[in-house]
């Protein structure tokens, strides 16, 4: 995404909030939006107007929604991020705080905070444009070395400056942490960057992205072949594919009536990273993320819609 430079003030004041008394088992490093919702009869063609049936606004990003997602199935999570010093800013956290992450490292900067507007049509389906804000002044450097642990997880995305992405998973993976990148949306990030992951999520388009861009083979085994992480590949309603140095799985998709697809792909990681930062094995954490993702995909919304812990060990069962 063009235009990280622009208005961005990069010393921005933090969010007053308390600030957590023990250490948080995640760290997320990336985005927090407002999100508009468009509810649509159809997604909308070049040159097209529509009359939507309905709108609302809510809390999103793709940093703050996996916050909340991990948050919601028993993680102590930090948040790393910005808002901007406008009327949008107290909503754009309002889940987050709901959630019970620690806000104490978000800061408050000299832009507009985030805003997204997704439209979604009858069957789920969306179509979502991004407008960074005050997203494109978070920076690596706002990570306390205290809170880079051995044995936590550093969660990121790609709705934030690239190189401040790669910069806090370095810092990551030199303080031992285990670190899991979502490359959403597909921007490019130094091939060494990519082969210090531990586990890359992507989905078929951004896979497909990533594979032009490597020039290989757009399977979750290709890539795991050329950069040595463990690679999963997400494939909406037909699952998943992990490739690991063990072996290449495929697991199925929950089955729902899905409603709002727009925070699955978020839940997915968020619940995903919470699960192996309580010791569970990648096959584990992804069919538990892929029942989560699933439920998410029956409310509307993305943090509104994620799934309590109750809720997901009710759908394991």
């Amino acid at each position: 995404m063009a235009g990280y430079g622009s208005r961005s003030v990069c010393s921005g004041r933090r969010v007053t909030l308390p600030e957590s008394e023990r250490a948080a088992d995640m760290i997320v490093f990336g985005s927090i939006n407002l999100d508009l919702l468009l509810s649509v009869p159809s997604l909308p063609e070049p040159g097209q107007t529509l009359l939507a049936l309905d709108s609302q606004t809510a809390p999103g990003g793709k940093g703050a929604n996996q916050a909340v997602a991990a948050a919601q199935d028993g993680a102590s999570v930090r948040m790393i991020g910005a808002v901007g010093q406008d009327g949008f800013a107290d909503a754009a956290l309002y889940g987050l705080k709901q959630a019970g992450v620690d806000l104490s490292a978000v800061r408050q900067v000299q832009d507009r905070t985030g805003l997204a507007s997704i439209c979604i049509d009858h069957e789920g389906r969306n179509h979502i444009v991004v407008a960074p804000g005050a997203n494109r002044a978070v920076r690596a450097a706002w990570i306390e070395d205290n809170r880079l642990l051995p044995g936590t997880v550093l969660v990121t995305q790609m709705e934030v400056p690239p190189d401040e992405t790669a910069a806090a998973l370095h810092r990551a993976k030199q303080a031992g942490m285990r670190t899991v990148l979502n490359l959403a949306p597909a921007v490019s990030l130094p091939l060494e960057t990519m082969r210090s992951v531990d586990i890359l999520v992507v989905n078929e388009d951004e896979a497909a992205w990533l594979a032009r861009h490597l020039q290989t083979d757009d399977s979750a085994a290709a890539l795991h072949a050329l950069l040595g992480s463990t690679v999963i590949k997400t494939l909406g309603a037909d699952g998943v594919h992990i490739a690991n140095a063990e072996a290449t799985t495929s697991l199925p998709a929950f089955p729902v009536s899905a409603i709002d697809t727009t925070g699955a792909g978020d839940c997915f990681v968020g619940v995903l990273a919470a699960a192996l930062e309580r010791g569970a094995s990648t096959i584990e954490a992804a069919r538990r993320a892929l029942v989560a993702s699933a439920l998410c995909c029956t409310q509307p919304g993305a943090q509104t819609a994620s799934p309590a812990q109750h809720e997901i060990e009710a759908a394991l069962r």
